[in-house]
């Protein structure tokens, strides 16, 4: 069969995926082999592929192919998510391109457009993500709004409410004032921002005919625009800056009303002036300061941001608006002190990247403390292991610190909050409209209700509150507990997430893990790094540094750009991604192809075996033996960057460059049988290692190197394994050491080539002048550096090349090829540099001091520096000398 000149890996990689589909071969039933899950982050619905996904799915498919490669029932659950924000959003504004306000539409009609959307476009990162290799079990393919998965959902808010652990009630939340709902906690992301810090003049009201026009107390504060909802000012007790205002009253500048002032050593007496507005209804810590005084709450946002008819000034206008606006009507007032540039972290909706608005809101709210202590307890004691282990603290410090999950969204699209309200403003919670209707007229004791007479909840579900239930709701282990899959499936192995999402996500499904089958959900959890570009900076649409995924694979292959991401890719470090690695993957493929062409290339005779290629034949033996018990560890410890390199060095090192060319028979002539097999099987061992990494050529090669038949493939074998009896586990360290040593030697004499520009062609004898050497491995020289003759040589050779390998010194007898002249100044300029660095030794160790204080290792080391380069000079005297007075016709 004769191969391609070059590899094209557009054609095979689409051939060998189209194969794997054919024969089921990512498919998994449950049986008696040791199951191996892993649960696809789901994407969201919305979303196509991304440098982050390519990063974080190609780890997952290395470790379910090598999964299966090692005898587990490998299951690789795919699915996407609903995305309630991201994808209503995609809605509204599809409606609005065709002229439709969602206002204007039914909830039900709205749902209609909706699932019309997903259905045209949910699929398209799943699809994409084939083009990646992904062996995912695509007959699991599950979405977080289908039947099951909704079910569960359902059953599971129903449960939690019926065990006190979901509550509703008036809490301040963070608002999405473009979106137009609730927010979790998680879902705000802190961002330092440039303002202004505005120093406001409140009045002091008259007290029994007292206070003057000039008397004020100033507040610093970075939003003026919530002074209308002013209840308190707010100082602290300790402060003697401000203890002339305890018990006065203040007016709140151009809204007229008369506060108190409260004391509470909550204000920190060196911000601004010590002297603290509050405003609960637009303010966490305001809010608990007006709990625990009894302070009035006063709303004056709208949900959209504008502000309210209840600020009573500035009605309807955008509240940056406002800010800019009340800036120079304070000032014209007489109401502003100064204002000053200031950096402050201001909260923005993860979405919709707006400035979130604290508000007050009846919601539904799940309490987490208790939920969260075996979460906690099961990654601080390792039940649940962490790559890195770094994140530990992180966790530890956010569940420490939890607070309870605000679960609702003022949205439609998503999973509709199972509570149900009664004309009397009760409420029943259930899982079914019949169900509710039933437990209503309980509550009531009116069996003259219907349908008609209760109303479902307008909001829905926290898109979290559905994949948090992932791993167990993927089996249907929340509707059918006990049921064949999740009993063999569950836990899963390992989670492969990025660690911006450990509070959303990760530790939310340990959390109902724990709470729905009392096991954890999976055993590891790997955090990939976030991929940034060579500048550092993180990828993304807006600074246009990320490039497109499907032109990579395209450009360089899906091997090529799997092996570049992962060469830059070590656990929960960042990767400087940078597309010079997925070039150095596509060479990688061409080196694996070319070698495959030589091989496939050879004749095969029953010849006898050469001595060296019998050499090359167990040393390459040992070396890929102690390789799979590196790779075995390495992939132990989730080092799967070191892991790739591992094997990438086993084939283009050792046995591109040293054992082919080792085993390599003479022009036009046969190789031996036996090498030929040991060779053909060697291949196979290293397309086996690398198949989880580069799944495609290794298919592609795996079937050249022998007749396969229909049905047979890489992916379903299993990976070389050293037997755990064998001796130094496997392979011979004497041996490799050896060899190591072989191959200095035949570096040194292709030095001596390369610096004089001898050919190759040209053989040359190698002499050993002094020490050890093992003339067992003669003939790997003779082929690998042609030379023709190993003899005992003396340090009278002056027409000669040296140099040592260890404690051994070897020679090149040169004669009419070297030019005296040329080689008595190499000698001489090394002579002056080892001249050089002997004086600069020489000095360190004369300076007492440093002898003195130096650590008795650094002293030592040096002193052997200092002997090292005297039996150097020593070495270049003699062979200067001995060329110097050679005979002229030598």
């Amino acid at each position: 069969m004769e191969l391609a000149n070059k590899y094209a890996p557009t054609a095979i990689e689409s051939k060998w995926y189209d194969y794997w589909l054919r024969n089921g071969y990512f498919h998994s039933t449950p049986d008696n082999r040791p199951p191996y899950t892993v649960v696809i982050p789901p994407p969201n619905v919305t979303g196509v592929l991304h440098m982050g996904h390519m990063l974080n799915n190609t780890i997952q498919d290395i470790l379910v192919r090598r999964a299966r490669m090692t005898g587990k029932n490998a299951c690789w659950v795919p699915g996407t998510d609903h995305a309630s924000i991201a994808t209503e959003a995609k809605v509204v504004q599809r409606l609005a391109e065709h002229g439709i306000n969602k206002a204007d539409l039914t909830r039900e009609l709205f749902l209609k457009h909706a699932w019309e959307w997903t259905n045209e476009y949910g699929g398209i990162i799943l699809k994409q993500l084939r083009k990646l290799g992904a062996s995912c079990d695509w007959e699991r393919t599950a979405f977080t709004m289908d039947d099951i998965r909704s079910q569960s959902v359902i059953k599971t808010f129903c449960d939690l409410y019926n065990k006190g652990i979901i509550y509703r009630g008036v809490r301040m939340i963070n608002w999405d004032p473009q979106a137009l709902t609730a927010l979790s906690d998680e879902e705000v992301v802190s961002r330092e921002q440039h303002g202004k810090l505005y120093y406001l003049k409140y009045k002091l009201a008259p007290q029994n005919g007292e206070a003057s026009e000039s008397d004020y107390a100033i507040v610093a504060t970075t939003r003026p625009e919530t002074i209308m909802g002013d209840t308190a000012m707010c100082i602290n007790p300790n402060d003697p800056k401000n203890a002339h205002l305890k018990g006065k009253h203040v007016i709140v500048p151009l809204v007229g009303r008369v506060i108190p002032v409260i004391e509470d050593e909550y204000v920190d007496i060196d911000f601004g002036t010590g002297c603290l507005k509050v405003t609960p209804a637009h303010d966490v810590n305001d809010y608990m300061l007006g709990e625990k005084y009894h302070l009035p709450s006063i709303d004056v946002f709208n949900d959209d941001g504008t502000v309210s008819e209840a600020a009573g000034l500035y009605t309807g206008m955008d509240r940056f608006a406002v800010r800019e606006q009340i800036e120079a009507d304070l000032a014209a007032a007489g109401l502003l002190e100064k204002v000053e540039a200031y950096t402050n972290n201001v909260g923005f909706s993860e979405r919709t990247n707006v400035p979130i608005e604290p508000k007050l809101s009846m919601q539904w709210f799940l309490k987490m403390t208790d939920i969260a202590k075996p979460a906690l307890d099961a990654v601080m004691d390792d039940t649940i292991t962490f790559y890195p282990a770094k994140y530990k603290n992180i966790y530890r410090h956010w569940m420490e610190n939890i607070r309870d999950w605000c679960i609702s969204r003022q949205l439609w699209w998503g999973h509709q909050i199972p509570a149900y309200y009664l004309p009397d403003g009760s409420y029943v919670v259930a899982e079914t409209p019949e169900a509710a209707l039933a437990r209503a007229r309980q509550l009531c004791g009116d069996d003259t209700l219907t349908l008609n007479d209760i109303k479902q909840d307008e909001d829905c579900l926290d898109t979290w509150f559905s994949s948090w239930l992932w791993p167990v709701a993927l089996f249907d282990g929340i509707n059918n507990p006990d049921n064949p899959e999740i009993n063999y499936y569950y836990p899963s192995a390992d989670l492969i997430t990025a660690p911006d999402i450990i509070f959303f996500w990760v530790a939310r499904m340990i959390m109902a893990g724990y709470e729905y089958t009392g096991k954890k959900p999976f055993r590891n959890v790997y955090f990939t790094g976030i991929v940034r570009d060579k500048l550092g900076r993180k990828m993304s649409k807006s600074l246009g540094n990320s490039p497109d995924p499907l032109n990579l694979i395209d450009t360089f292959g899906a091997d090529g750009v799997r092996m570049g991401m992962m060469l830059a890719a070590p656990a929960g470090n960042d990767i400087l991604f940078d597309e010079a690695l997925c070039e150095q993957g596509r060479n990688f493929n061409n080196k694996i192809w070319n070698a495959l062409r030589l091989v496939k290339g050879w004749q095969v005779a029953d010849v006898e075996q050469p001595h060296e290629a019998k050499i090359a034949v167990e040393w390459f033996g040992a070396q890929m033996n102690r390789a799979v018990v590196q790779l075995d560890d390495e992939f132990a410890k989730y080092r799967l960057s070191e892991a790739l390199m591992t094997v990438y060095k086993l084939f283009w090192d050792e046995f591109s460059s040293w054992y082919l060319e080792l085993v390599k028979p003479a022009y036009q002539s046969p190789i031996d049988q036996i090498t030929y097999e040991a060779t053909i099987s060697f291949f196979e061992k290293l397309a086996q290692l690398l198949h989880p990494f580069m799944p495609f050529i290794t298919e592609e090669v795996w079937q050249t190197l022998r007749e396969r038949h229909q049905g047979e493939s890489i992916m379903i074998t299993q990976q070389p394994q050293v037997a755990a009896a064998a001796p130094a586990a496997g392979f011979d360290e004497t041996l490799l050491a050896d060899f190591e040593t072989v191959k200095q030697i035949i570096a040194g004499v292709r030095t001596i080539r390369l610096e004089r520009n001898i050919p190759n062609r040209e053989p040359l004898t190698l002499a050993l002048i002094s020490g050890e050497h093992k003339a067992a491995y003669n003939d790997v020289i003779r082929k690998m550096c042609h030379v023709n003759a190993i003899v005992q040589g003396t340090k009278e050779l002056s027409s000669a090349a040296l140099f040592m390998v260890g404690a051994a010194e070897y020679a090149v007898p040169l004669d009419t090829l070297l030019n005296a002249d040329d080689e008595c100044k190499k000698i001489e300029a090394e002579l002056a540099y080892q001249q050089g660095f002997l004086l600069s030794v020489q000095r360190k160790l004369d300076n007492e001091k440093f002898v003195s204080h130096a650590k008795p290792e650094v002293v030592e080391n040096e002193r052997k520096k200092l002997s090292d380069a005297e039996s150097k000079i020593q070495t270049l005297k003699g062979r200067l000398e001995a060329l110097r007075n050679r005979p002229v016709n030598e």
